[in-house]
């Protein structure tokens, strides 16, 4: 069911039901608003989608917005998607709008697991990043609620200047709130998010490294976002644990713990590397199309043109699946295939998606290569 040609069909696709939110956070990449957009896909447009959706090999869904549960609809579009056989996730913001009645309504139309937001250990590091007050003690305390409703609860985390210095604390949180995974995005200045917000290329190598070996060390799984050189990362520190030389560079060996099946896990990760329009697509709440939501790049409208044609023939993904066409250093890493550096920060720090992931301290080994040459005598 899930072996796919990235070419043909998305591993996942992410839908922004809306953008309105309660919430005002500091990163936030839709610039979410308070009231919802009449212009919104309607929920017959909605269940056309998710027909277009499913007819593409059957991806995961992740409902997102700002907050889905500004639709009062959300659980009836959830309904018609999942009896079809998607399976469907949702990322909500920790707000009065998840209460008791909803979580209870997530569990009974078959929602697969619930993701909340907590971007430090604590409330005054979290409510500052999501500029409200009350966020944490409520996202506790709804985590506590999904639990006894055996829900697998996932944490979404920012690592930003705001966090940095407290990842020992926000692992252990995890660990004692018995996530099952946590999903780490590393901050691509786009919407709110600001370019002094970010971590520099030297910390997220460090960051890259501690989350490889924390992952050997706790039960819940890891997996990051805008991070695809910690793909990189990984591979490395296998190669040097085995001893061995790097014959070839494998997804499976490197990124799974399941061998060579080719299967997904039961987490939801994919079995090779997923890329911003490669393997990935985000639909706006209004139907725009783009290969993520941190890459607003515009490849088509589905009010005007199917979803498939827009994710197999937009020149914007197929280029964008082609590491080939990488520049600068990107272009000539040998882990161009398994990583590609983000595309999305790319862009947004150089307006240009296939330029070279800004915030990669790697050296590929061809430069090396010509270094050493350049200054032999």
């Amino acid at each position: 069911m899930f072996s796919r040609d990235f070419n043909k069909d998305p591993f996942i696709v992410i839908w922004e039901l809306t953008r309105a939110c309660q919430l005002k956070c500091l990163h936030c990449r839709a610039e979410a608003q308070y009231k919802r957009d009449p212009r919104e896909l309607s929920f017959e447009e909605g269940k056309a989608l998710i027909d277009q959706i499913y007819d593409m090999n059957n991806p995961l869904l992740v409902f997102t917005g700002g907050d889905p549960l500004m639709r009062d609809d959300v659980f009836e579009i959830a309904a018609y998607a999942i009896s079809k056989g998607v399976r469907v996730s949702m990322t909500p913001s920790a707000t009065p709008n998840v209460t008791k009645a909803a979580i209870e309504k997530a569990k009974e139309v078959g929602l697969s697991r619930w993701a909340f937001s907590l971007d430090g250990p604590t409330a005054e590091v979290h409510d500052h990043f999501r500029g409200t007050a009350g966020s944490f003690d409520l996202t506790l305390e709804r985590i506590k609620y999904l639990h006894e409703l055996e829900i697998p609860v996932q944490i979404n985390t920012v690592i930003s200047r705001y966090n940095i210095d407290y990842l020992d604390e926000m692992a252990k949180l995890v660990e004692d709130l018995q996530c099952v995974l946590w999903s780490v995005f590393f901050l691509v200045p786009t919407g709110r998010g600001q370019e002094k917000d970010m971590i520099s290329p030297v910390e997220h190598e460090k960051v890259f490294t501690w989350l490889y070996q924390l992952s050997k060390k706790v039960k819940f799984d890891i997996k990051t976002t805008a991070a695809q050189h910690y793909r990189r990362v990984v591979i490395q520190q296998k190669i040097r644990e085995a001893k061995a030389k790097p014959a070839e560079i494998q997804y499976l060996d490197a990124l799974t713990n399941q061998g060579l099946t080719g299967s997904i896990d039961g987490l939801g990760r994919a079995p090779k590397g997923v890329n911003d329009g490669n393997g990935f697509m985000f639909i706006s709440h209004i139907g725009d199309v783009y290969p993520s939501g941190l890459l607003p790049v515009k490849a088509g409208n589905i009010r005007e043109q199917p979803l498939a044609e827009i994710y197999r023939e937009s020149p914007i993904f197929k280029e964008l699946r082609n590491p080939d066409m990488y520049k600068g250093k990107c272009g000539q890493c040998e882990f161009r295939y398994v990583c590609g550096g983000s595309r999305s920060r790319a862009y947004a720090m150089t307006g240009d998606y296939l330029e070279s992931e800004p915030f990669c301290v790697y050296i590929p080994k061809s430069m090396r290569n010509k270094q050493a040459e350049n200054i032999q005598p």
